[in-house]
């Protein structure tokens, strides 16, 4: 009898400590995208680092429908890209007339960077080098198409320059590889799987910008950010290539609480190894990449950690 007692009264506490924990719910994206474990290893972390509180990272449409989900208060963090972010927050694209001027940003996480890829003997060297030549600029109206015109056109340069194709990325990787183009736009998280396959059968070469160039895509869209693609980060690519990136970021809710927060963004960068075992996105998971990349302002907690360990701020960061 006394050991049923004991046992009753364990369970009690184990429900007791369970009923007070606070749930929340990470919005991400479908199972078989970055969004989906990243936000997985982040439930992971609140859950094993902050007490009282129990996460999970919840299967969703990703940025577009996070963004709702943010808004009504049904989750509370979600991921989206840059640009979906800004415009729910200032009412324009996707979300004129339906503006979420309560979406507050965590951090930006990770971003899909622009890679320009090419074989290593086509004597590309330059983005000017691909007038006159045939260039894949992503699949017909994908976000790669998009980042490829706006990169292209404000370096002065439109598709009556060169002759564009339309591939997705595999297609884009074939085609470079039997020799049908030139050159190839890619905008995904690095390393991506196309890119690594054609490393190995292929000499490549990443098609770096230059800083006015960077600078010239920047006026071109509020959302892109400078990026460094790492040496090494497919074979044969030996030094660092400039380019840039559009972020994704994490979000809330500006009701979320200001201590919950700060909690949760000094766990994103003060525990960042844990989540880069759970995806190599995280690698990018660093407060110079945050600030530099993020297009809305931050939450008063996230800002408050961002201000201890000295971060350069934008006016327009703050709420």
């Amino acid at each position: 009898m006394r050991v049923l007692k004991y046992a009753l009264a364990a369970s009690l506490i184990a429900a007791s400590s369970s009923a007070v924990a606070q749930q929340l719910s990470i919005a991400t994206g479908g199972t078989g995208g970055t969004y989906y474990p990243y936000g997985g290893g982040l439930a992971e972390l609140i859950n094993n680092q902050l007490d009282g509180y129990e996460a999970v990272a919840e299967v969703t449409g990703a940025s577009v429908e996070n963004m709702a989900l943010i808004y009504r208060e049904d989750s509370d963090l979600a991921i989206a890209l840059a640009d979906t972010v800004y415009q729910a927050y200032t009412g324009t694209g996707d979300f004129d007339g339906r503006q979420v001027e309560d979406v507050r940003a965590i951090a930006s996480l990770y971003p899909n960077a622009v890679q320009i890829v090419t074989l290593a003997d086509s004597g590309i060297e330059s983005l000017s080098d691909l007038k006159g030549k045939v260039v894949s600029v992503g699949a017909p109206g994908s976000g790669t198409e998009l980042n490829a015109r706006a990169v292209l056109e404000s370096n002065g340069i439109t598709y009556d320059d060169f002759d564009p194709r339309r591939l997705n990325f595999n297609e884009t990787a074939d085609a470079l590889r039997d020799g049908d183009i030139a050159a190839g736009f890619w905008s995904v998280g690095p390393p991506t799987s196309s890119i690594l396959n054609l490393a190995t059968t292929r000499d490549i070469r990443l098609i770096g910008l230059t800083d006015d160039e960077v600078a010239n895509a920047r006026e071109e869209s509020e959302v892109f950010a400078p990026y460094t693609l790492r040496a090494g980060i497919y074979e044969g690519v030996e030094d660092p290539v400039q380019t840039i990136g559009i972020p994704n970021v994490l979000t809330a809710n500006a009701s979320m609480d200001d201590q919950l927060a700060y909690d949760i963004t000094k766990l994103l960068f003060e525990q960042t190894d844990k989540l880069i075992a759970i995806h190599p996105a995280a690698n990018d998971t660093t407060v110079e990449f945050s600030v530099d990349a993020t297009p809305i302002p931050f939450h008063p907690g996230a800002l408050r950690y961002y201000e201890e360990v000295g971060a350069e701020v934008a006016d327009y960061q703050r709420p």
